[in-house]
């Protein structure tokens, strides 16, 4: 049985967590009837704050809306004045109008305000598409000649090349432009600013080549001298001395060729020049279209040029005037020269566009086939007009002209080469090499040779003096020869013919004993196998003194009459003329000096005076007056 005591305690202590558990139940039964009383005040506020939000946005909304109907009335003053001057804040009232047109297109197609803005977006399209051309027009100039000669010649100098660089549009009006052709390609949806701008730009890049050939033909007449920088081409083809001019050849011609050389270096400088233009200005997906429209009337005149001076070629070569056509020579080998170039340039534009190059090319070739082809065939068929024959038996025209021709061909022998190269049929010839090309040149040179051999052969008997003949063969072969030798000729020829050197020194040598046979019929009359034989001391019959006499007198009027006649003869070459002197004074002076040892004391005559005219050394200076016309 639990102590009362005890009891008590215990009773105590549940009537305290009773008391607990009671509070506690009221407690939560007062939370409960707070909540259910706070709960739709919080909904009710959360429906107000919703309504509110629902208001504002509705607002926004109306003043947005608002302020597209007031978009005309504030952008059309802007628009009206146009762009110039202020691009930035136009492009932005463009931006507002655009939008404008969109919100009427897609919510009140009906209403007037569309056709208001719409008609505000196409006026301030139109100023966009005016201020393009404006800023196009004004800005784009033609690029001066001088500063075109200093960006081909900066070709020398790879360095100096980064100074000269041009600058078609300043730049503040270089970043309109781009401004302008982004928006008119992004919201204009138009394309015919880039007409517009490969006309402008085409225009110039035209009138600058023509200002270059100008300024040519200007420096030519007012100092007599084109101003001609060194044509920046720095290979093997390129002559290491400048080639010798026909006389009388016009000296127009090479200005003509000069100008015409460096108006394709310019325009492949202006067409890479133009090009990095347009790539910032025109959309990429039309560049190669407006590049190639922009260069067509540039390129078209100088191909038209060029097929000019292939006609000029075909009309000279009919003429025989093969000075004239030379001129095709450095003109095609600076067409190949720049053709890489080319190609470069004109990557991406039409076939139509990339192939005239080559069809100029190949025009020129075969108009330089030919007319290397008819130069052989003229030197062969020359023919013998005896007014046209040197009376002195000196170097024929005929000759120097065909040795000029070949010396000239010399400065362009990969161009002569691959000229007749493209004329051949064989398989090698479509993948030509120099060294094939270089074996066909010899081959035509020593055709040329042969063909003027040939030629003089058939002229020297022309002269009825058969030594006049020799003398003539002499000096032209002696010509040829010295000729050769002084320029890189006689290794092209050693290409195919190894002995053309030696055999012409034969034919020298040939027609040298001929013309010393002339001497035969003087010296032949004192000739100790044609004397008589007398013993000494013992009389001369009559008859070995007439004999004697008409030795005297025969071997004096035969000298007499060479010397008069040989004396009009030339010999160009000094060497020569002292060489063909000196052996026929060492003959003649030989010969008579033994006749008159023999003779010059016998009394054959009682007028010694008479028959003994000369003495041993009078001979030798009558003999050194020889082909000496001021003697």
């Amino acid at each position: 049985m639990i102590p009362p005591q005890e009891a008590s305690v215990r009773r105590r202590e549940i009537e305290d967590k009773l008391k607990q558990v009671s509070i506690l139940s009221s407690f939560e039964s007062r939370l409960m009837k707070l909540e259910n009383s706070i709960i739709p005040v919080h909904k009710q506020t959360e429906n107000l704050q919703r309504l509110q939000e629902n208001v504002e946005k509705t607002l926004s909304c109306l003043d947005h809306v608002i302020s597209y109907y007031h978009v005309a009335s504030d952008t059309e003053k802007i628009i009206r004045e146009g762009p110039t001057g202020r691009l930035e804040e136009y492009l932005g009232s463009m931006a507002k109008i655009q939008k404008a047109v969109e919100y009427f297109q897609d919510n009140s197609p009906d209403s007037p305000e569309l056709n208001k803005v719409k008609l505000l977006f196409e006026r301030g399209k139109e100023a966009l598409e005016s201020e393009f051309r404006s800023l196009m027009t004004r800005h784009s100039k033609v690029v001066s000649p001088v500063l075109i000669l200093d960006l081909i010649s900066g070709d020398d100098d790879l360095e100096a090349q980064e100074d000269v660089a041009l600058e078609h549009l300043p730049e503040s009006v270089l970043q309109d432009v781009i401004r302008i052709s982004r928006w008119l390609v992004e919201y204009g949806r138009n394309q015919d600013f880039m007409n517009v701008y490969y006309q402008i730009r085409s225009s110039q890049l035209d009138r600058s080549i023509k200002g270059l050939k100008e300024h040519f033909h200007k420096s030519s007449s007012s100092s007599g001298v084109p101003y001609s920088p060194a044509i920046p081409n720095k290979r093997k083809d390129t002559p290491t001395k400048k080639p010798v001019k026909r006389p009388g050849r016009d000296d127009m011609l090479d200005v003509e060729t000069d100008a015409y050389i460096h108006c394709v270096s310019a325009f492949v400088k202006l067409a890479q020049s133009e090009y990095q233009l347009l790539a910032d200005i025109i959309p990429e997906h039309h560049q190669k279209k407006t590049f190639d429209s922009l260069i067509q009337d540039a390129l078209d005149g100088l191909m038209l040029e060029g097929e000019n001076i292939v006609s000029a070629a075909r009309k000279a070569i009919v003429r025989h005037d093969f000075s004239t056509v030379l001129t095709v020579f450095p003109i095609l080998r600076h067409l190949k020269q720049t053709k890489p170039e080319f190609d470069q340039v004109l990557q991406g534009t039409a076939a139509s566009t990339k192939n005239k190059l080559p069809g100029l090319i190949t025009s020129m070739e075969t108009i330089g086939a030919k007319a290397l082809e008819d130069f052989a065939d003229n030197i062969k068929n020359d023919p013998d007009k005896e007014y046209n024959m040197p009376k002195d038996g000196t170097v024929h025209e005929l000759t120097s002209n065909a040795i000029l021709f070949l010396q000239q061909l010399l400065d362009f022998q990969e161009t002569a080469g691959a000229m007749l190269a493209s004329q051949e049929t064989s398989s090698s010839a479509t993948s030509y090499s120099s060294e094939f090309s270089k074996r066909l040149l010899s081959t035509y040179i020593c055709k040329v040779l042969g063909n003027l051999q040939l030629n003089l052969l058939s002229k020297s008997k022309v002269y009825e003096d058969p030594a006049l003949s020799a003398i003539f063969l002499h000096n032209n072969y002696n010509y040829i020869l010295k000729s050769l030798e002084k320029s890189e000729l006689i290794q092209l020829v050693a290409v195919t013919q190894k002995t053309a050197e030696r055999s012409y020194r034969e034919h020298i040598e040939q027609q040298i004993q001929t013309y010393q046979r002339s001497w035969l019929k003087v010296t032949d009359y004192i000739a100790e196998k044609n004397l008589p034989v007398f013993q000494p001391g013992v009389k001369l019959r009559d008859k070995e003194r007439q004999i004697i006499k008409e030795r005297f007198k025969g071997f004096n009027d035969g000298l007499e009459e060479l010397c008069k006649i040989q004396k009009a003869w030339a010999i160009p070459d000094t060497e020569q003329r002292d060489r063909i002197r000196q052996a026929q004074k060492t003959i003649v002076k030989e010969t008579y000096g033994a006749f008159l040892q023999k003779f010059g004391s016998v009394p054959f005559t009682k007028n010694p005076e008479k028959y003994i005219k000369y003495g041993v050394e009078q001979v030798g200076d009558m003999i050194d007056r020889l082909f000496d016309t001021s003697a």
